[in-house]
């Protein structure tokens, strides 16, 4: 995707993610968000950069984007602002896979962390296990339709979906295990969502994030959630 030379100098944030589409026929396995409280998105989450990167990131101008209370949490996360010039250099980067997490490192590395946040430590012994095939992939292009409601800049950020494999045993395990969880209301860190709840926003009494819109196609259905600074 080009971007406009007469766009630069304006902010671009960017943020490239991996997501995780764990369901039972029209039950979504959703995770309770931490850094956005009483809301549920799903498992996986911002792709990590490698020290390498450090160098080609700053030549591009990158800026990491980190809240404060959880600047260790994510830091290296491909997550901040370009320059709306670098932004192919940017794309271009990212296509080669150079110094980054694979999507398959990115979500064996982020089941294991929200598996352990949302207290299924008993489930971390089968994330390595687990394999994925693509779904979709999804750019959200502001950057072309013009700056993010309420903020000084406009924002681009791809979405790739990925499901287990439901071939082994450790994936079984692990979905009937999360299934069983969403549907036990004695634990407060998963619900279930069918795909009526994803485009409401609403399960009960969660709210669900805009990005849950795409497990079921490629569109969301929601605004985002301000996150806790």
């Amino acid at each position: 995707m080009m971007i406009s030379r007469r766009r630069a100098g304006n902010d671009v944030r960017v943020s490239f993610s991996a997501l995780i589409r764990l369901r039972d026929e029209d039950r979504h396995v959703l995770f309770h968000t931490p850094n956005r409280p009483g809301s549920f998105n799903p498992p996986g989450g911002v792709y990590k950069y490698f020290a390498p990167a450090v160098p080609v990131l700053d030549d591009l101008g990158f800026r990491p984007d980190r809240a404060v209370s959880l600047a260790e949490v994510m830091r290296a996360d491909l997550r901040g602002f370009l320059p709306a010039s670098s932004v192919d250099a940017f794309l271009r980067w990212f296509s080669i896979g150079a110094y980054r997490e694979e999507p398959i490192e990115c979500l064996h590395r982020e089941l294991a962390e929200e598996l352990a946040e949302c207290g299924l430590h008993e489930l971390l012994n089968v994330a390595s296990d687990i394999t994925f095939t693509h779904v979709r992939s999804v750019f959200e292009r502001s950057v072309v339709n013009g700056p993010v409601p309420g903020k000084p800049y406009r924002q681009l950020r791809h979405f790739e979906v990925y499901e287990p494999v439901m071939t082994g045993p450790a994936a079984v395990r692990l979905r009937r295990a999360l299934i069983e969880s969403g549907e036990n209301d004695a634990v407060s860190t998963v619900i279930c969502a069918t795909s009526e709840q994803i485009r409401h926003g609403r399960s009960g009494t969660a709210l669900l994030g805009g990005h849950c819109g795409y497990l079921i196609g490629d569109r969301r259905y929601q605004p985002d959630l301000p996150m806790v600074r």
